[in-house]
């Protein structure tokens, strides 16, 4: 990897300039903060600028200076991961380049200050603006609409990637118009909470305000849903009975919860996850008194069980599998986070699934009978059985859907129509760590990088993506990471399993596709930058100390 991003260039590095000479000086902090000598080659330090803290890198011998908070969480970065010029955050995978301080990768939207250093007689001398020291992140500089501007680019999709694509356009200097299409009622939000934390503020939750938009010059419409697209035409048909025309088009509408098939699927409190809706009026009725049913052992369905379990009398988990995510991590995994799980007092049948739904006076579920005559009563029935993909509104389109409802793109998220590109949760797309090969991956900071690579890409800069997916989740208060991607046969693993501290890695072959971590930071984040400077790891680099290459 290049020290230099191929999407950040130096007129956005955020280096004091000329300019900043002649503004009042009580703007900025400045100062010695320590001495050359005081930061070896590839080391990470904090120091104080007065009363601030800042971030000191060193590499090729430059001394660089950023905010130490990562923008997404304000995970401290000095506990990150150093790769060759940008560092990645250790709980969730975001990375910032040195000499800008731009985001490169997700999640999060807003870049890292990037503050002015000077060597003077071997002391190290920093020049910072007081509000970026306060604040630890700021917006990359955003071009204005231009009145002769013709152009329209319109963006379908209210998620992490219709809210990355958009700033994109404007931070890569479109002057034309831009449209976004959102089908809730709100903007872009942290769509992870809504299973992780269902008593979340959306008011809070929102990335951006309505003011940000409207200061960038993006056109906002909410509550409206893309109900058709004309690609010859070039046009989206809404919801609002209204049609808009578009030069290019980004479709990143994510997936739809798949919904159970048995009698009875249409009583009350049947309960999927997607929306901030599913979860705002479902969370006040969880009473100590409540009986959860939850049908399906997916991330989303066991995020919602580890929310609610001291919250409600009793959780009951129906799942076809042998124990949780035993598709994506194996059986071993999978029953030592079973165990977790059944100590926090949750009930597992396992091999097992729904008979019927019975209803009560109120149309509401009542109880739930499985397939070999055991009845639950339930007051509540959780669903997790995966998703299908948002896509059917283009179906009469010309583009071209898979049988399974997700778009094939290229490399430079392109479908087979000139001017029309999909991102996200229902893009096919190549994933570079993984040779390349297409897949479907719905992770929310991936959704992010494909946003940006869009909206890079419709501006003809033809870029390639090359992702690295990282996944995050926490269950009864274990961290749980994952980087790379890709069909294993074997598994290594390191650490204690049985204590939730150790570190998976899934080979494919003798070469190490994809890494698991729990309670081992940064290790995940280490690997998924190794896979981003394009190399990899590899059975003999576990011989003996599976750990090694980490040190």
């Amino acid at each position: 990897m290049s020290k230099k991003s191929n999407f950040c260039g130096k007129k956005l590095c955020h280096h004091a300039s000329r300019a900043e000479s002649s503004k009042d000086d009580s703007e900025y902090q400045e100062g010695i903060i320590c001495q050359e000598q005081d930061l070896k080659e590839n080391e990470m330090k904090i120091f104080k600028l007065q009363d601030y803290e800042v971030l000191l890198v060193k590499q090729n011998g430059k001394i660089n200076a950023l905010g130490p908070l990562c923008t997404h969480y304000k995970a401290p970065l000095v506990q990150g991961v150093l790769g060759d010029g940008r560092i990645r955050c250790k709980l969730h995978g975001a990375c910032f380049n040195l000499e800008t301080g731009d985001i490169e990768d997700f999640p999060g939207m807003d870049s890292l200050p990037c503050h002015k250093v000077s060597i003077e007689n071997g002391n190290v001398k920093v020049r910072a603006k007081t509000k970026e020291l306060i604040s630890h992140k700021r917006v990359k500089n955003m071009a204005k609409k231009a009145p002769s501007a013709k152009e329209r680019f319109v963006v379908i999709g209210g998620g992490p990637s219709g809210a990355t694509a958009v700033e994109t356009l404007r931070q890569e200097g479109f002057t034309g118009e831009i449209v976004f299409v959102l089908k809730e009622n709100y903007l872009p939000y942290d769509r992870v909470l809504v299973t992780k934390q269902m008593d979340f503020d959306i008011n809070q939750a929102q990335i951006r305000d309505v003011q940000f938009y409207q200061d960038h010059d993006i056109e906002l419409l909410k509550g409206v849903e893309a109900i058709a697209v004309n690609t010859t035409k070039k046009t989206v048909s809404l919801s609002n009975q209204s049609e808009i025309k578009y030069d290019k088009l980004y479709i990143c509408t994510g997936g739809i919860p798949r919904k159970l098939a048995c009698p009875g699927n249409n009583a009350k409190n049947i309960c999927y996850f997607k929306e901030y809706d599913d979860v705002a009026s479902l969370y006040p009725k969880l009473t100590p008194e409540c009986e959860v049913v939850v049908v399906g052992s997916s991330f989303v369905a066991m995020e919602t069980v580890a929310f609610v379990v001291n919250k409600v009398k009793t959780v009951t988990v129906i799942s076809k599998e042998e124990v949780p995510f035993a598709f994506s991590w194996g059986n071993t995994i999978g029953g030592a986070i079973l165990k977790m799980f059944e100590e926090k007092g949750v009930k597992f049948i396992l091999n097992s699934e729904l008979k019927t739904i019975n209803k009560n006076d109120q149309e509401a579920v009542s109880s739930v009978e499985l397939i070999n005559g055991t009845t639950l009563n339930c007051d509540f029935l959780f669903c997790g059985i995966g998703s299908t993909y948002e896509t059917d509104f283009l179906k009469d389109s010309g583009i071209e859907i898979r049988p399974d409802g997700a778009i094939e793109v290229d490399e430079y998220l392109q479908t087979n129509i000139p001017d029309v590109y999909v991102g996200g949760d229902i893009a096919y797309a190549p994933v570079w760590s993984n040779h390349d090969q297409k897949a479907n991956i719905g992770h929310y900071g991936l959704a992010h990088f494909h946003g940006r690579s869009a909206a890079i890409n419709m501006l003809g800069k033809s870029i390639p993506i090359k992702a690295v997916p990282y996944f995050w989740t926490v269950l009864c208060g274990k961290p749980f990471r994952y980087s790379g991607y890709g069909k294993y046969d074997d598994v290594i693993y390191a650490g204690d399993l049985a204590e939730l501290k150790f570190m998976a890695f899934f080979l494919k072959g003798d070469e190490v596709i994809s890494a698991l971590s729990c309670g081992m930071d940064p290790l995940v984040s280490k690997f998924a930058e190794k896979l981003a400077q394009g190399k990899k790891l590899y059975r003999n680099d576990l011989k003996g100390d599976p750990l090694a290459w980490s040190k």
